[in-house]
């Protein structure tokens, strides 16, 4: 329905790792941004949708210590929950093998934020992808870690990250490497987790209890890159994938649909030229349709809008 860049110029040179929330007024869209990837001077940037047109790029926050160093930002994570403050999660560290999980809080959609926090020793937050919530207002959490392989835990919070819990993880790293986990979820309390895999293939794993334990994850046919995805449940029970469906490279970037999120049909092609599309963040407003972002060659991020209504797969209309 509508394809453009969040902004045309900004300070940064490089941008990558976009997170997407609609929240009051409208929608808001926050990466990390600076000189490259995890050089110190990287922070987070959001802009804010109006209804019309997206502001310009702000830093929000950035890798400053009490001490004077100065680490890189990553991966940030917005999500609104049904009540209560705008979220985002957002990563510190000198690399992802050592990075550290943060938090800040917005009771004005973007506008304004709280002090960071820093979220309690063995807590990342949302590695990558935005949260679960349940109808108790728990919220699940797909995370990894890197330091010893790659491997995937889930994490959860009753009270909006004030306590936290976690399951131990779902891999050991060494027979598969696994990271970034997208949730969809299937009905009262059936969490489906899709990974990014370092074995050629989307990962996927089950969990019938709202998380709190996994099935052993498998590949898919879905081919992945060793690249982020994210994916999300529509309100018609079809779960809607953003990803590069491609052995090698992150071109092209693709929509697929599936009804079990198993099976899954690539329904919608959003980039195919050479260069790096990645990275991408997709939602489903209130009005219904899907809005996605992703990184474009890494110097600035793209928003698309996309009607759900026109896309069918596995014979679902």
């Amino acid at each position: 329905m509508k394809s453009a860049f969040i902004y045309e110029r900004a300070s940064f040179p490089e941008c990558h790792a976009s997170t997407l929330a609609e929240a009051e007024p409208g929608l808001v869209a926050a990466w990390f941004g600076g000189t490259a990837e995890g050089k110190t001077d990287v922070g987070i940037w959001l802009s804010r949708h109006d209804g019309t047109r997206w502001s310009a790029p702000t830093e929000v926050v950035n890798g400053a210590q009490a001490d004077g160093k100065r680490f890189p930002c990553w991966n940030p994570v917005l999500f609104q929950p049904r009540q209560g403050p705008l979220l985002l999660f957002y990563k510190v560290g000198p690399s992802p093998s050592r990075w550290w999980g943060m938090m800040m809080t917005s009771p004005d959609g973007g506008t304004t934020w709280s002090k960071p926090r820093r979220l309690p020793e063995g807590i990342l937050g949302p590695i990558k992808n935005k949260p679960v919530a349940f109808a108790d207002g728990t919220l699940l959490c797909g995370s990894s870690t890197e330091h010893d392989g790659w491997r995937v835990h889930f994490e959860w919070t009753r009270d909006l990250g004030q306590t936290w819990d976690k399951t131990p993880p779902i891999n050991d790293g060494k027979a598969f490497g696994i990271i970034q986990p997208g949730l969809l979820t299937s009905g009262g309390s059936t969490v489906i987790a899709l990974m990014r895999s370092t074995k050629g293939r989307i990962y996927a794993t089950r969990s019938a209890d709202q998380g709190k334990t996994w099935r052993p994850a498998e590949p898919l046919a879905l081919p992945n890159p060793n690249s982020g995805l994210d994916a999300v449940t529509l309100r018609d029970g079809r779960h809607l994938l953003v990803s590069n469906p491609t052995p090698k490279g992150r071109t092209p970037l693709s929509v697929a649909i599936s009804k079990d999120g198993v099976e899954w049909e690539n329904v919608l092609t959003l980039e195919d030229r050479p260069g790096e599309y990645s990275y991408p963040a997709v939602i489903q407003a209130r009005d219904g349709r899907v809005h996605a972002t992703y990184t474009w060659k890494r110097q600035r991020i793209r928003h698309v809008v996309i009607d759900p209504i026109a896309l069918a797969a596995n014979g679902i209309p």
